[in-house]
């Protein structure tokens, strides 16, 4: 009798059609490649790095930027009264302010020159003065005055603080400088910078002598440039 074929029968997980020859040597290709565009990459970032930071040393070398330069070299305090009731405060501050552009190849453009007053960390007032350009290795000097009178109040504190130095007759006075600048080297100009200067620890004594306001030549104090 004639053995019936088995329906149904299992014969195992099919296999796999083999993998075409050089399918294994692509993939190792692929990320070769990936491999060696990323390093290119990195060695040009850090040649970029490199010919930057030379150009900079380069640029250093033959330019020597140096700070702009603020001195106080004069200062006249006339008037400096507070009233209590109406908390007014009358001054009459002159200054004379050299500045200083030691550079050999860069020009300053001041756009803007404000100078402000300040009492006890108070301002009291404030100025602008006319905008000019600096050439090279040169000297300008700034006068700002500033006179009237503005409301201020003082608490205990700075009541007795300014007690202590209108009958000492000295006062220490703080003034600041606001600057919009450009630099100039050649014919190419820098964007509009806003640099600080700051004039501190300023002793100035109530400079009149019968009616007749005198100037009080101080020694030249060294104001900080900030940018």
């Amino acid at each position: 009798m004639a053995e019936q074929p088995l329906n149904g029968a299992f014969y195992g997980p099919s296999v796999p059609p083999p993998a075409p020859k050089g399918y294994f040597r692509r993939r190792g290709h692929s990320r070769g490649c990936c491999c060696c565009l990323l390093s290119f990459f990195v060695k040009v970032i850090i040649a970029l790095i490199v010919i930057l930071g030379i150009a900079v040393l380069i640029f250093w070398l033959i330019v020597r930027p140096r700070s702009i330069k603020f001195h106080v070299t004069q200062a006249t305090l006339s008037r400096f009264e507070h009233t209590s009731p109406d908390n007014l405060l009358r001054y009459n501050l002159s200054l004379t302010v050299p500045v200083r552009n030691p550079n050999k190849r860069i020009g300053v453009y001041y756009d803007r020159i404000e100078a402000h007053a300040y009492y006890d960390g108070k301002r009291f007032s404030s100025t602008r003065l006319t905008p000019f350009y600096q050439g090279h290795k040169n000297t300008t000097v700034l006068r700002p005055m500033f006179q009237g009178q503005n409301f201020v109040i003082f608490n205990a504190g700075e009541s007795r603080t300014y007690n202590e130095q209108t009958i000492a007759g000295v006062y220490d006075i703080e003034i600041k400088f606001r600057l919009r600048v450009r630099f100039k080297l050649g014919d190419l100009k820098t964007r509009r910078i806003k640099p600080k200067v700051n004039c501190d620890d300023l002793r100035l004594p109530l400079s009149t002598l019968n009616g007749t306001t005198t100037f009080s030549t101080i020694l030249p104090l060294k104001c900080d440039f900030d940018f």
